[in-house]
């Protein structure tokens, strides 16, 4: 493979020979380290996108790539036909770390969430007598749990949806944060809700109060399991190892992934309690790679990191303090501005012209956002990121969206 030293040269031979699946920034990362990233000419800018979480501990965190290598060199993959030795210990770590008695292992964010679908409908079979073929699960406007043709087929952005069907059947869309609306969609045969504590990719929009807690105390009434999507949410972003504990509320199940991984490698989880996991028997769910050495010895390290440099307290900390100066900024661009740990949506008004051509002013000036549902930027710096970077970039954004 030939390396190009040029941005330019290597846009034109994405845009030749990959798919047209995303609309990326004009700039091409050559290399990175902590909060930052470096284009192929060495400029040098603040990544506030985090790989979409993905690397909460920050760009090539040393503890998780010695942690890679020494486990490369030793052993990386039997898959689950045989045991490993760093797979039962991993497994016991996760569980007493995030409280749930069971884990099941798996590599993507999406595969995390398709596991989950899955055990809840056999749960719904088994245990609960929905007749067959009946189950139905309640998910939410604007929700983004992933890019499998299951998960899109419930999605509410036409983009993902459209020419992809037909569908799976088996799912009711009701309004992010309406309890009202989901009390009415239960009947009998729903068996689950699937939700984001806090919506992600819709532009970091949080619930209002008392809508998480009334989505538990609903499922336990309707004998119907709760099940939060924690893959952005989770393991720091929002404050919290998982957002849910902001409200008080403990899932049946959750799904995590992305910093897992400490962005090294795919990892993903779906954690439940043992009724939930007891569904599925050897040969009903796996993956060659789910769970194997390597995704084991990395998800550890990158546990560790976020437990040893006590990330949640900082990302709520800094958070607090980065949502109250945005709240200073002076600007007749922004409609609303929302927050949990170092996580915001910057919700533009529609007169602004939609948010990609300020998420291209601020990478002009070494600031990495992305824009997200047209009019929202959504930025979300490395839990490892120093106040002064942030405040650095608080300036930037006071800037450009002051028009500057």
């Amino acid at each position: 493979m030939r390396k190009l030293e040029d941005s330019q040269s290597c846009i034109e031979l994405e845009d030749r020979y990959a798919a047209h699946n995303y609309h990326p920034l004009d700039v091409v990362i050559a290399r990175a380290e902590g909060a930052f990233v470096w284009d192929v000419e060495g400029r040098r800018y603040l990544d506030c996108l985090s790989a979409y979480s993905a690397v909460n501990q920050g760009h090539g965190h040393p503890r998780i790539v010695q942690a890679l290598i020494d486990q490369a060199r030793t052993l990386a993959l039997t898959s689950r036909a045989f045991h490993n030795d760093r797979f039962g210990p991993f497994c016991e770590k996760l569980s007493r770390t995030l409280g749930y008695p069971r884990v099941l292992m798996m590599n993507t964010g999406a595969e995390a969430v398709e596991t989950a679908i899955k055990a809840a409908r056999r749960w719904g079979y088994e245990r609960k007598g929905v007749p067959d073929e009946r189950a139905r699960i309640l998910v939410f406007g604007d929700n983004f749990h992933g890019r499998t043709t299951t998960i899109v087929g419930f999605s509410s952005d036409e983009g993902s949806r459209r020419h992809f069907g037909p569908f799976a059947p088996g799912f009711t869309s009701v309004p992010f944060g309406d309890l009202a609306a989901v009390e009415r969609a239960f009947d009998d045969e729903v068996v689950a809700v699937l939700v984001e504590p806090i919506q992600g990719e819709a532009g970091v929009v949080i619930p209002p109060p008392g809508f998480l807690r009334g989505l538990r105390e609903l499922c336990t009434r309707k004998r119907a399991l709760l099940i939060c999507d924690e893959i952005q949410s989770g393991l720091g972003r929002a404050g919290h190892l998982l957002a849910q504990e902001a409200s008080g509320v403990r899932a049946d199940g959750v799904t995590i992934g992305k910093a897992l991984s400490g962005g090294l490698y795919p990892v993903s989880a779906f954690l439940a309690t043992e009724e939930l996991m007891g569904v599925f028997t050897p040969g009903s769910h796996g993956s060659t790679y789910g769970g194997n050495p390597l995704a084991c010895a990395v998800a550890d390290a990158a546990l560790d990191v976020i437990l040893d440099e006590d990330l949640c307290a900082r990302s709520l900390e800094l958070g607090a303090w980065f949502l109250d100066e945005l709240r200073r900024t002076p600007s007749a661009l922004i409609e609303e501005l929302r927050g949990a740990g170092l996580w915001f949506g910057i919700q533009l008004k529609p007169q602004a012209g939609g948010a990609r051509r300020y998420c291209e002013r601020l990478k002009e000036r070494g600031l990495l956002c992305k824009e997200t549902h047209t009019h929202t930027i959504r930025v979300a710096p490395p839990l490892v990121t120093e106040r002064s970077d942030l405040e650095w970039a608080l300036a930037q954004l006071r800037e450009v969206l002051a028009g500057g």
